[in-house]
């Protein structure tokens, strides 16, 4: 596939997809699209896929949607426009494969909401991140920093549009690791390696497992998780998985061994 905005290289089962429009990353109505395109279709990456890792060219990952566009909005387009948004989020978020965010710079907005469509995410030390909405005067973005940050948290981002510190996302759990600027794309690679020593057949049951019962209580989520279990237990690489931890060895995956 062709993009204009985005660009991706996959290595060992890891892919990597980079935002990509200058300066800052804004998202016009085209890279909405193609955002919901790649994710999508993430078979481009080849069979073995095992995790994406999401972040953005230049110096910030994201500073929100195109507000020169966003200007031309109106209540007669607004449906189609906002129905192409939140196809793109969505599609970041129902991707089969764990999508890893590795944020710099600016995550504004639109760029929150595609780092909150992501798994987990990292952050270099110069992240900033807000919901800009109130003060630009539209709506959006609180529903998935509810994804990142507590309610308390959620509501005094959005009333107060200022911006918050990696470190201080990192003490409320929204962010798994801060690391300077230079160090961020390892480390996301290093997590994206913890991820993929499993079975790639095992991690997309994961992923299918854990969007379904995010929305759920307890009781039914779990038993959602027991009808999983009992779909894949009789799946050769979820039969290795238990004999190589009976037997304390690393695992050798069917599913990868008849690649």
């Amino acid at each position: 596939m062709d993009f204009d905005y985005l660009k991706y290289n996959v290595s060992e089962g890891i892919a990597t997809v980079r935002l990509s429009r200058p300066p800052v990353n804004a998202v016009n109505q085209a890279m909405y699209r193609e955002i919901r395109q790649l994710f999508e279709h993430v078979e481009i990456f080849g069979s073995d896929l095992k995790a994406i890792v999401l972040t953005g060219s230049g110096k910030h990952f994201c500073a929100g949607n195109d507000l020169a566009e966003f200007a031309t909005l109106s209540p007669d387009n607004a449906d189609d426009r906002m129905a192409e948004v939140r196809a793109a989020f969505f599609a970041i978020q129902d991707c089969p494969v764990p999508v890893i965010g590795a944020l710099h710079g600016t995550v504004v907005g639109t760029g929150l909401a595609i780092a909150a469509s992501c798994d987990f995410v990292v952050a270099a030390d110069n992240v900033k991140m807000g919901t800009p909405e109130v003060r630009v005067g539209i709506m959006g973005g609180a529903r998935h920093l509810a994804r990142l940050v507590p309610e308390p948290m959620v509501r005094w981002m959005y009333f107060t549009a200022e911006l918050v510190s990696a470190t201080k996302l990192a003490e409320i759990g929204a962010v798994i690791e801060v690391v300077a600027p230079d160090d961020l794309l390892e480390t996301a690679y290093r997590h994206a390696r913890l991820v993929s020593r499993h079975s790639a057949v095992v991690l997309r049951m994961a992923k299918r497992s854990l969007n379904a019962i995010e929305s759920m209580d307890l009781q039914p989520g779990y038993k959602f998780e027991q009808g999983l279990t009992r779909e894949i237990c009789g799946e050769p690489d979820s039969r290795e998985a238990v004999r190589a931890t009976l037997e304390q060895r690393s695992p050798r995956y069917p599913s990868e061994i008849a690649q």
